[in-house]
């Protein structure tokens, strides 16, 4: 009898998490369906249904360039992680295969890296970036997404990496294969998992990214955070509320769907290290 009741409760504690959690972006899709003239109405269910809040947020008529900021959150989002987890393999690889005294003290600083607010950032970026006319390009996006994708990268992957059975890679070395190649052939393999989840999450964060992307890029270079946030519709003085619940929806539905299909990667990813064998 106990055990159902702790099970009720755990499977109501499940519901409870879901429906907080997805809630805010089930309203956000009712939203997006809806006719612009009900867009405040509060019935819990799609009604008067329409795709006129996606041809707007998708047409250029009021000023708004949502494909071409689509574009550049792709670029953006994947140059930041691939550059990032690149140089986050190595280091992390050197943290958990290398010993030297302060070994510690770098893993701490880079995690102390990754937990620095984002608004200190700003004034010492915005005026660095136009110092080196930077500012409105691409690079000026990308480099400060790095060092947030790196610290995520380097943290994860050094806990998975110590956890890696080293006899692999010496017995690669037995066989004739250098460093390079054991490390290639044997040990990034086997890192696949973490690798994959810190690709997906650092992907997610930079693509997210708004305070330092609305200062520091310009129409062309704007992601859609920007984008979105800088809608307009027919008349100025009225905020275009259902078209930008489309213009969300359409970012958030292909990571969400990225995320339930990969998500056993991700949880995979996320625990390995965590478990002493």
């Amino acid at each position: 009898m106990m055990e159902r009741l702790r099970a009720k409760r755990i499977y109501l504690g499940v519901v409870a998490i879901l429906i907080w959690g997805l809630a805010p972006f089930y309203w956000m899709v009712v939203t997006a369906l809806r006719d612009p003239a009900y867009t405040f109405d509060t019935t819990p269910w799609p009604t008067h249904v329409t795709l006129e809040n996606f041809e707007n947020a998708l047409s250029t008529e009021s000023g708004n360039n949502f494909v071409r900021a689509l574009i550049n959150s792709l670029i953006i989002g994947g140059l930041s992680t691939f550059i990032g987890v690149v140089l986050g393999i190595f280091a992390a690889y050197a943290l958990a295969r290398m010993d030297f005294r302060g070994k510690y003290l770098v893993v701490g600083l880079i995690l102390g890296a990754s937990m620095f607010p984002v608004v200190a950032l700003v004034t010492p970026l915005f005026q660095l970036f136009t110092d080196i006319g930077w500012i409105g390009q691409y690079q000026a996006l990308i480099v400060p997404n790095i060092s947030f994708v790196l610290p995520l990268t380097v943290y994860t992957l050094t806990s998975f990496f110590g956890e890696l059975p080293w006899e692999l890679e010496e017995a690669a070395r037995i066989d004739g294969a250098s460093r390079a190649q054991a490390f290639r052939m044997v040990m990034l393999p086997l890192a696949a998992p973490a690798l994959f989840t810190t690709a997906i999450l650092g992907f997610i964060a930079a693509v997210n990214e708004y305070l330092l992307a609305s200062l520091l890029s310009t129409d062309r270079t704007e992601p859609v955070t920007v984008a979105i946030a800088r809608f307009s519709g027919n008349d100025p003085h009225v905020i275009p509320y259902a078209a930008i619940m489309a213009a969300g929806t359409i970012v958030a539905i292909p990571l969400v769907v990225m995320v339930l299909i990969f998500q056993r990667r991700i949880i995979s990813g996320l625990t390995a290290g965590g478990v002493k064998s």
